[in-house]
């Protein structure tokens, strides 16, 4: 099992399921991290914390506890 947490910067990946409950889980949903959609990590914090990704065409920065929820292939 791949995270998004994991991906290297420059690589583009696809959902493949979400983890989490609850309140988490649909806060990431709304964001647009659906299954099967497309996020392209464009790069980090100088700590590695957060993420920028872009996803649905928008740019998005994503916490690493956050990206640990995304499963990605």
């Amino acid at each position: 099992m791949k995270t998004l947490r994991e991906v290297p910067i420059g690589s583009t990946v696809k959902v493949k399921k979400l983890h989490g409950e609850g309140a988490i889980r649909r806060r990431i949903m709304d964001m647009g991290l659906t299954k099967g959609v497309e996020i392209r990590v464009r790069k980090a914090a100088p700590l590695g914390d957060p993420i920028e990704i872009t996803v649905r065409g928008y740019e998005l920065s994503l916490r690493k506890a956050d990206a640990a929820m995304v499963e990605v292939e």
